[in-house]
């Protein structure tokens, strides 16, 4: 917010309740009653909870003046205790067993919260195209890299880059047997919704990874592949971590390389650059 006197979320909302609109009072009236439960949803979430549209929520937050729903998110958060509900809580006396644990279920429930007919819609989506075009942005970056490296090792042609500028510009030059995969754990990234927009435009088949089954980015795909069970909880790591993410996508090129060889002239290339 731009006040220079910090009030919490609830205080904002009781001093504002009377100048927002009707609609806008229905995501307060929730946020009031539900604070906990809004610090861990998406703007989709709380829309559907509270009866609005996604517009409504940003609409709400912007009038109390943070500059979106995620904003007043981690303000609420901070409220609440700290960016540790947001994040995930360590305990001092979590051993490295823990540590492996939390991992291990995470990834297993992200096993259990894909659809096994999308999965395998997806992967013979992917055998079959003409280029994969991989969408991502911040710490989602490196596995959208991850992923197109891999694919390419096994012969499937594709784009991938950090930049939306460039992934972008792919998609506006892609071909209507191009596929786009879309990685991102909240399912709220602009780019991301942006990118998935535009192919929709060119006619492009796209599949998403998200946390959450209800965003935008969730909304705008044609296969939908979920790395968390609900609200993006899969464990104590998976809103900070991006494991579940990277275990979706291995899975998917699992699939996609069964019954290929991978390319072998890198491999010679790179065995140079090894002992």
């Amino acid at each position: 917010m731009k006040s220079e006197v910090q009030k919490t979320v609830l205080e904002t909302i009781d001093e504002m309740y009377d100048k927002i609109f009707q609609a806008e009072r229905k995501v307060a009236d929730f946020v009031r009653k539900n604070p906990e439960l809004v610090v861990n949803a998406n703007v989709s979430e709380l829309a559907n909870y509270s009866g609005v549209s996604d517009a409504t929520v940003i609409r709400m937050c912007k009038h109390l003046g943070y500059e979106g729903y995620y904003q007043m998110k981690i303000c609420l958060s901070g409220d609440l205790g700290g960016t540790s509900i947001l994040l995930g809580r360590r305990n001092s006396s979590d051993t490295k067993m823990d540590y492996f644990r939390d991992i291990a279920e995470g990834i297993l429930q992200t096993e259990a919260a894909v659809d096994e007919a999308v999965f395998n819609e997806s992967a013979e989506l992917l055998k079959n195209s003409t280029m994969v075009h991989l969408v991502g942005v911040g710490n989602t970056s490196p596995v959208c890299l991850y992923c197109g490296f891999r694919l390419e090792r096994i012969g499937i042609r594709c784009t991938y880059d950090a930049l939306p500028e460039y992934y972008m510009n792919h998609i506006s030059l892609a071909s209507p047997t191009d596929v786009v995969l879309a990685i991102s754990w909240s399912g709220t990234t602009r780019n991301v919704v942006s990118a998935l927009k535009l192919a929709k435009e060119k006619g492009l088949k796209t599949v998403a990874v998200t946390a959450y089954q209800r965003s935008p980015v969730s909304a705008s795909a044609d296969y939908l592949l979920l790395s968390a069970l609900e609200n993006g909880e899969n464990g104590r790591m998976s809103q900070y971590s991006r494991m579940n993410e990277m275990a979706v996508v291995e899975a998917l090129i699992q699939a996609v390389a069964a019954g290929k060889d991978e390319i072998s002239e890198p491999e010679m290339w790179l065995s140079e650059l090894k002992y």
